[in-house]
């Protein structure tokens, strides 16, 4: 199968010692009173514009943040760097990346980054099967994007909180 162990967390997001399998592009079946870590990231350019990549169409065919789940073993850091790596080719070190929030839902815990910086399109690396585009949209263009419901249902809440928290 192909997959990946995820470690499984307590209610104050404390590691539990155990792990479960998820399989690649499926859900996480996490078990009742535990919960997994998921990582996301805004990465916004001196135009204050912000880096969405679109997943392919066995993904959803939908504009999202870069994220993922954080396998066994990993920090939230280590994640976020990793999914970044995989899914756009770009490396950030520990310095550039922010930790803004997180949030705590039914059996997930959501860790929100920020990182600054400009980055060339032309330099991004998709991962095939996962991105099929990337490209930078103002926070008015996102607005639009979740009205019209191409915005991973999942990256909603911190966009909104993200905007809402961050006016000039």
């Amino acid at each position: 199968m192909n997959g990946e162990y995820i470690d499984l967390y307590d209610n104050n997001k404390k590691l539990t010692g155990e792990k479960i399998f998820r399989e690649k592009g499926k859900k996480a079946n996490v078990p009742t009173g535990k919960y997994s870590v998921v990582v996301i990231a805004f990465i916004k350019n001196h135009n204050n514009k912000y880096l969405l990549q679109k997943t392919t169409k066995n993904k959803g065919g939908i504009w999202a943040l870069t994220g993922g789940h954080v396998k066994s073993g990993q920090t939230s850091l280590e994640a976020i760097q990793e999914e970044i790596k995989e899914e756009l080719g770009l490396h950030f070190p520990d310095e550039m990346i922010t930790l803004l929030k997180t949030y705590k839902y039914e059996n997930a815990f959501k860790d929100v980054y920020y990182i600054n910086s400009d980055i060339d399109l032309d330099k991004i690396k998709l991962q095939i099967d996962e991105v099929e585009d990337v490209n930078f949209f103002t926070e008015e263009e996102i607005y639009k994007l979740i009205d019209e419901e191409q915005i991973r249902k999942t990256n909603i809440d911190a966009i909104l909180d993200f905007f809402k928290e961050n006016k000039d």
